[in-house]
């Protein structure tokens, strides 16, 4: 379904770039998988690809896809293709791959992507059929409405169109787009293989190693100056024309008008010329004019052409050879890199040297011609409009949900581009609010469709009760509202709007415990709950039941919220468009029967209880849903809901008006279900296919942390897809554990006299009575409130010391803040118990850390949001600036007379952050900023948010990078990529903050057919049937790329779980291409330095490293070390882990003083970070025992495999597979210690050939190690540290009795003070504590992952003599044999 060239250039290209592509995944190894398909299902192993370059590699990409024809009856998300020829204008014959559900938008987006054809952009499409008949397309019809294309014969004819105002620019900007290079983003990995084939080709004899060019271990030590290496370098321009511009001749001339005329383009070539171009109906050409004077007459009638860049071709030779050039560099690179990301991220770094702004008019006319917004006044996008009719789209079979994703996808991602453009506008003041006479705090704004109000940071106004209230102030909009219906956040204004009653002078006497509570429904905690209930509702997908599009956007220290406007709900004031829910409070409560019906459809689907409340006559009426929420039908007669705070329960753990909006986390109501469900019911667990994707969710949660916001609605969605669906099974089953939503609220439940029932003072004033009539419906909120409680029990009791304990044994190893809280949210963990998980860590000093950190990073947020919102556009930069120095440096008071008292007590606090005391000595806000200031707000937020105490020591661990990187990525700043002296008094200027950049939260809707793939292929890897795995894999992997693009964190994880497959299928190089692919989509979607990007470049090096390149693995693993030190800092077990694998890549260059450098380092780290005691010590013992073993000093070997099986014995005890293994281990190398005096090198050769030693070995131990078990573990990521370093302790198994360069006796001799260091280090490590609470073999089937280490489970044939079949030793896991009959046993 993507076109290619006779060349066959653009079809990888075309098959990435396409939105609505439906591309088989790449299988370079279908044979390998065809051959060998057993009974059993599994995949035979295969011999390794021959070596190669990675140039290579990737030419494969493009001209070897063969899809895995696994399954016997066709994937459901599965397209045939069939070659259709297309003739271009300039009569070149092209041939694309189509399916006959394409649409001629489909067509045309291929045609845009292929080089030989992306300059047309004005044509009319011809299909002529086998037959002889031609028909001229549509853009929105779908080809198998015209011609079967299914029979072969049909050809595409391209037929230029005339050329309308609106065509002919989008025709100059298109020539625009293609003659830059900005938009191609290439990885340093497709560098890295490029200068190595180019290196292998210049110096093929010059004899170097791998380990005398790369030796940066000591760079760890100081990662400031990694910041410099972490950008790439910016491609360099081929420049080929000097300018091109609008005419001032423009607009033409009505007597031109007449003649065609649409538009005049000035253009100066390289070869210095000057000529205006005029731009007609139907072409191209240079007119004659000359000076200041107009003369439309064609210079020469030759240089007319139907494209400008026909013209230009015609005009300039330059022109054509540099554009030539540009083709050919984008053809070059890897298709992926010229996809265009719908969601980019942003970077906490920019480039260093500043680079030059220079002149560019094109540049200028479209920044002058663009408006807040993506359309200009007159042709606005109605958003709702769009976005229901999507949702509308049938979905009842496979083809149909793809065309209805792609829809709603695409609509969406527009919306939320659209709205950041709005919500800069509206914080910069550019769009006017449309109720100026409101204080400032409570402005509303309409821009492009697109409703914008305020949230405020109730959090830290809390904290800070003592400012008053200047909503007069310019951006002085986050005061505490003061106006109960008007302090509903403004998205609630759609069904408010003309509820605004109450006086103000009313709400002055009010205390500042009901402000607060009023207030918080404008704050950010409410906005955040509502985004969820948004996404948990629209997951839902209940027919005739519409939610709004909504995202949230973080800008300048202020929040805005932004929503599609419901029809008719600014326009007109409709007394009945209110039908559900209230508006003040639960005062009036509006009830409709058909809207009841819908809501209790998705309560269903969101564990949400039926139940009665009183409004405020007494009444009982009936909710399925919160009070606050309001149901409303537009002018369009949908039915729409919204104000969804509290779709989850209320926790149990956080009561009072001050936490009216703590809510639990859908994930974990999810798990809650789950375990309660199996509790009542277990006979209903079937274990078939939709039970499997079900069921992982709760097994291994960690997987799809990265993934976590969305993942709890694929929960509620599973389970209710599940085979069991009648309603009457579903409530039987689940019969007490459906939440009442407004337990534990001010609102008044059905049968409570007074405003709750929970008060047992209340209780005892009523009468014998009024008692008996509200017993039973007491009873029922009982048993609701008790259910609520019993769900923050679970929480506290089970999920946070099960999270503990994951984080204790590694099994989940968050590296950053962004993992650490995607991997609590996964697991239905709230943010706000960061401080009480904390406490259960200090064990650990890495983990202590990282929390410590993060709650540090997250109170210093809000600090310095409040200083952007008093800060005017002239002072961003310098506030930015100084405010870091204060958090990073040593910031005193300015003087000691006016500003002596300027300092930690709360009285001087409004002082500092008030903008009138600044101004009238005329200085800005942030000079009475100093360093004990900040740091006592933030340990005064992080008591009252976290209930955690930050240590006096804090201030010296926040002089770090990534403590650093995680305040600027959570605030949005930019700074220069250069060396900074943390430990000076200032180490930031203001020249240093080069942007200021909003974060944005979205619904952006997700594809749950491809997750459920997803699951399912998780599973048939684990169970080792990798030929099913591939098609669920391959499957998904198309659903993404024709709903989402490429560019989406759900295709990397297809792309490495494919890599996964093909490697422990045998096929290195084709497991290269998906991890290739997956390393490209991690840097484009979730950042240069983000923990899986940094995974995705350390399982490419050990990929390369099997393909027996391992100057170019190394280089990778480099690259691994940079950016892991970045995220987590050199202490974490991770990043031991990754120099584990170098060491073994050195050990296999020969370069042994290199290998035991690392190695001696990743034992020094583990020590200290996890303790000598640790199974991760136990691993790097185990290393330096098979390194030494290798260079035939088996004593040293002995004396490390000792302690290796002593730390064994202590945690895991003597009967564990891994201490046998161990002893096993312990026991051979005591046999060669004593054949190794006379004949050392013959006696060795003979144990290797004994003991199955040899190449083919080594490659399948690193096959299995690296790719690990199938169902992997942790955030998303299967390459965890854990696992990188059984990967090392299998591949070092295999090592062990390998001898490549001689004998070891020589190279042992000259390592003696470096085995002195080691040993040393090791005694003296001794005395330090050790870890405590290690998981146990028997808690194996609570975790996510094996036991201990949560080192991936695989085949390794390298053993000990003595336990040929069993594992090898310290803590590598089960093999993949054992791994399928424990997940039998989970199935039963």
């Amino acid at each position: 379904m993507a076109g290619k060239s006779k060349g066959g250039k653009s079809k990888a290209k075309a098959q990435a770039e396409s939105q609505g592509a439906s591309v088989e995944p790449e299988a370079p190894v279908a044979d390998v998988v065809e051959e060998a398909m057993p009974e059993n299902g599994q995949v035979s192993e295969a011999a390794p690809a021959a070596d190669g370059g990675a140039a290579d590699v990737e030419k494969e990409e493009g001209d070897a896809a063969v899809a895995a024809q696994a399954a016997e009856k066709p994937a459901e998300g599965e397209l045939h293709l069939y070659p259709v020829t297309v003739k271009t204008q300039s009569g070149e014959k092209l041939e694309l791959q189509l399916s006959p559900g394409d649409s001629v938008i489909d067509v045309k987006q291929f045609l845009l992507d292929a080089p030989e054809t992306c300059f047309y952009t004005c044509y009319d499409l011809i299909l002529h059929t086998k037959d002889g008949s031609a028909h001229q397309l549509e853009d929105y019809n779908e080809i198998s409405e015209i011609a079967d294309i299914t029979t072969g014969g049909c050809t595409l004819e391209m037929v230029a169109a005339t050329y309308d105002e609106r065509s002919i620019r989008s025709h100059l900007r298109r020539v625009r787009e293609l003659l830059s290079l900005s938009s191609l983003h290439v990885s340093l990995s497709t560098s890295l293989a490029l200068q190595q084939e180019s290196a292998q080709a210049k110096n093929a004899d010059t004899g170097k190693t791998a380990g005398q060019e790369l030796d940066g271990l000591n760079f760890m030590e100081d990662n400031t100056v990694a910041l410099t290496s972490l950008l790439a370098s910016a491609p360099a321009e081929i420049k080929c024309v000097d300018s091109i511009v609008f005419s001032s001749f423009n607009p033409p001339p009505s007597y031109r008008r007449l003649h065609g005329d649409l538009i005049y383009i000035d253009v100066v070539t390289l070869e210095g010329n000057k000529c205006c171009i005029t731009g007609s109906s139907k072409s191209f050409y240079v007119n004659a004019s000359n000076g200041s004077i107009l003369d439309s007459r064609p210079l020469k009638q030759s240089h007319e052409a139907s494209t400008l860049v026909g013209l230009l071709q015609n005009i300039s030779a330059k022109f054509k050879k540099g554009f030539r050039e540009i083709l050919d560099r984008k053809a070059s690179a890897h298709p992926f890199e010229n996809v265009q990301a719908l969601l980019p991220v942003t970077s906490w770094l920019g480039a260093y040297p500043v680079q030059e702004h220079k002149r560019d008019a094109a540049r200028a006319e479209d920044s002058v011609v663009l408006s807040y917004g993506t359309e200009l006044i007159g042709m606005q996008r109605d958003w709702n409009e769009e976005l229901q009719s999507c949702r509308e789209f049938p979905h009842g079979n496979p083809q149909e949900r793809i065309l209805r994703g792609r829809a709603l996808y695409k609509v969406t991602c527009d919306f939320v581009d659209a709205a950041v453009k709005g919500a800069v506008g509206v914080i910069n003041r550019c769009i006017p609010p449309i109720n100026p006479t409101d204080p400032e705090c409570f402005h509303m704004y309409v821009h492009n469709n697109i409703f914008f109000s305020f949230a405020v940071d109730s959090d830290y106004e809390h904290i800070s009760k003592d400012q008053k209230p200047d909503c007069q102030n310019g951006p002085g909009r986050s005061t505490p509202v003061p106006f109960p219906d008007l302090g509903a956040k403004a998205d609630r204004d759609h069904a408010a709007l003309n509820s605004k009653t109450e006086e103000p002078n009313s709400v002055l006497e009010a205390s500042a415990e009901a402000q607060i509570a009023d207030s918080e429904q404008a704050t950010y905690a409410s906005a955040n709950n509502d985004l969820k209930g948004t996404k948990s509702y629209q997951e839902a997908d209940i027919p005739g039941l519409y939610n709004l599009a909504m995202a949230i956007i973080d800008y300048r220290g202020h929040r805005v919220v932004a929503q599609s406007i419901i029809p008719g709900i600014l326009q007109g004031d409709k007394s009945d468009s209110l039908l559900y829910g209230s508006v003040d409070n639960g005062k009036k409560i509006s009830w409709n029967e058909a809207f009841h019906a819908k809501v209790v459809e998705a309560a269903k689907r969101l564990h949400v209880k039926e139940h009665s409340v009183l409004d405020g006559s007494g009444n009982p009426v009936k909710l399925a849903a919160t009070v606050e929420c309001k149901g409303i039908v537009g002018s369009d007669d949908r039915h729409y809901i919204l104000d969804l705070m509290r779709v989850t329960p209320r926790d149990s753990n956080y009561i009072g008006l001050q936490h009216r909006f703590c809510v639990l986390r859908p994930e974990l109501v999810a798990s809650f279900v789950e375990v309660e469900s199996t509790k009542k019911s277990p006979v209903q667990k079937v274990p078939d296919i939709p039970a499997e994707l079900n069921g992982p969710e709760s097994k291994d949660q960690h997987d799809s942390a990265s993934d976590a916001t969305a993942a709890s609605v694929d929960t509620d969605d599973k389970s209710d897809e599940s085979p069991a669906p009648t309603p009457a099974e579903s409530n039987n089953s689940a019969d007490e554990i459906l939440f009442n939503p407004n337990v534990f609220t001010e609102y008044k439940l059905a049968g409570s006299p007074e405003v709750s029932l929970r008060t047992t003072v209340c209780l005892l004033s009523l009468s014998r009575f009024k008692q008996h009539c509200a017993l039973r419906y007491s009873q029922e909120i009982a048993e609701d409130e008790a259910l609520v409680k019993k769900v923050g029990s679970y929480l506290l009791d089970t999920v946070i010391p099960k999270f503990v304990q994951d984080l204790c044994s590694l099994d989940v190893s968050p590296m950053d803040g962004q993992t650490l809280t995607d991997v609590l949210h996964s697991n239905g963990i709230n943010v706000r118990y960061l401080g009480k998980v904390a406490g259960m860590i200090k064990h650990l000093p890495h983990l202590w850390d990282l929390f410590s950190a993060e709650i540090i990073v997250r109170s210093a947020k809000h600090v310095v949001k409040e200083i952007l919102r008093q800060s005017p556009d002239h002072n961003i930069a310098p506030a930015v600036a100084h405010f870091l120095n204060c958090f990073a440096g040593k910031v005193l008071a300015a003087s000691t007379k006016g500003s002596a008292g300027s300092t930690q007590s709360k009285t001087q606090k409004a002082q500092k952050l008030s903008p009138s005391a600044s101004s009238r000595k005329g200085q800005p806000v942030y000079c009475h900023l100093t360093s004990d200031g900040v740091w006592s707000d933030i340990k005064e937020f992080a008591r009252h948010k976290y209930q955690f105490e930050v240590p006096d020591d804090a201030r010296v661990g926040a002089k770090k990078i990534a403590v650093l990187r995680n305040l600027c990525q959570k605030v949005g700043v930019t700074i220069a990529a250069r060396k900074y002296e943390l430990n000076s008094a200032a180490p930031f200027q203001a020249s240093d903050i080069l942007n200021l950049q909003p974060i944005v939260k979205h619904s952006v809707p997700t594809c749950t057919d491809a997750r459920k793939l997803m699951e399912a292929g998780k599973i048939r890897m684990a169970e080792g049937t990798l030929n099913e795995a591939y098609a669920l894999f391959s499957e998904a992997f198309s659903l993404l790329q024709q709903i989402n693009g490429p560019m989406h964190k759900d295709a990397a994880n297809c792309c490495r779980y494919l890599a996964m497959v093909l490697y422990h299928a045998g096929d290195i190089a084709g497991a290269i291409v998906q991890q290739h692919r997956e390393l490209i989509i991690n840097e484009r979607c979730l950042g240069l330095d983000h923990p899986d990007t940094a995974h995705s470049y350390g399982n490419m090096a050990l990929f390369y490293h099997g393909l027996n390149q391992t100057e170019l693995a190394l280089r990778h693993m480099s690259r691994t070390l940079l950016l892991l030190s970045l995220a987590s800092g050199p202490d974490h077990p991770d990043v031991a882990a990754t120099l584990i694998n170098v060491a073994m890549m050195y050990q296999d260059a020969s370069n042994m003083s290199t290998a035991l450098r690392y190695l001696q380092a990743a034992l020094t780290k583990n020590e200290r970070i996890l303790g000598p005691d640790h199974v991760q010590t136990a691993v790097c013992y185990h290393a330096l025992a098979i390194a030494f073993s290798s260079m035939g000093n088996y004593k040293l070997s002995v004396q490390h495999e000792t302690k290796t099986h002593g730390i064994l014995v202590k945690q895991l005890g003597s009967d564990d597979s891994r201490t046998k293994d161990s002893e096993n281990w312990l026991k051979t190398f005591k046999e060669r210690e004593k054949q190794a005096h006379p004949g050392l090198y013959q006696a060795v050769q003979a144990a290797a050939i004994k003991y199955g030693d040899g190449s083919a070995n080594v490659k399948k131990s690193l096959n299995a190690a690296v790719v690990g078990e199938g169902v992997p573990r942790g955030r998303g990521v299967d390459e965890r540290g854990a696992k990188a370093t059984a990967e090392v302790r299998k591949k070092a198994a295999a090592r062990g009795l390998n001898l490549r360069n001689g004998p070891a006796a020589n190279r042992a001799s000259e390592l003696n003070h470096i085995l002195n260091l080691i040993n040393s280090a090791a005694s003296a490590s001794a005395a330090s504590p050790t870890a405590n609470a290690q998981r146990t073999e028997s808690e194996g089937p609570q975790s996510n992952g094996p036991a201990l280490n949560g080192a991936k489970e695989a085949k390794d044939t390298n053993r000990p003599p003595a336990k040929v079949d069993s594992q090898t030793p310290v803590g590598l896991g089960a093999s993949l044999e054992l791994k399928k009959q424990k997940s039998k046993q989970k199935a039963q």
